[in-house]
């Protein structure tokens, strides 16, 4: 039993030699009520990834597809209900001489689509993923800012944000410098 909420593997050595495998994939309302609970969202009203799996050179393989999803997500400052409209192009080049870096510090590669090409890929696993990179990281309900936060133990005057800025005596202090002495 795959415990993805959303899933459709395809062998990468079952498709066919030298065409492209098209896919278009629309999760029913249960799917998408998984895929919504295990992204945290409050709702995933509509979800769609349409694309294809093509092959590139001998054996390395190239996704290229379209996600189109409608989201609800909780606002980060008040929980409210936020929609997001997500359109994206999602774009994966699967290599089948994919090698590791090794070493303890390795550099970022300038192909941020390159993975080692699996023996299956999960169609489903690469829009969910494509959804949550996709969504907004904070979103905010609209008019809602984020406030002051206020600090202090019981019985004592609160220090503010405005309080805490660090900078904000330098210029009293320039003042102070720049007058010859004897002013004052």
């Amino acid at each position: 039993m795959n415990a993805q909420p959303f899933s459709h593997p395809v062998r990468t050595g079952s498709l066919p030699g030298k065409r492209a495998f098209a896919f278009d994939l629309a999760p029913g309302a249960e799917e998408r009520a998984a895929v919504a609970k295990a992204l945290g969202l409050l709702d995933l009203p509509a979800l769609r990834f349409a694309g294809e799996l093509r092959p590139v050179g001998r054996k390395d393989l190239e996704l290229e597809a379209r996600l189109v999803a409608d989201a609800v997500q909780p606002c980060s400052v008040t929980l409210a209900p936020v929609p997001a409209h997500v359109e994206e192009t999602v774009a994966r080049r699967y290599l089948d001489d994919w090698a590791e870096p090794e070493g303890d510090e390795v550099e970022m590669p300038e192909d941020d689509t390159a993975e080692p090409l699996p023996d299956m890929i999960d169609l489903g696993v690469v829009a969910m993923e494509a959804l949550a990179l996709a969504l907004p990281l904070y979103p905010r309900a609209e008019g809602v800012d984020l406030g002051e936060a206020v600090f202090g133990p019981p019985g004592a005057a609160p220090l503010r944000d405005e309080d805490l800025r660090p900078f904000s005596g330098l210029a009293a202090l320039k003042d102070k410098l720049a007058k010859p002495e004897g002013e004052g």
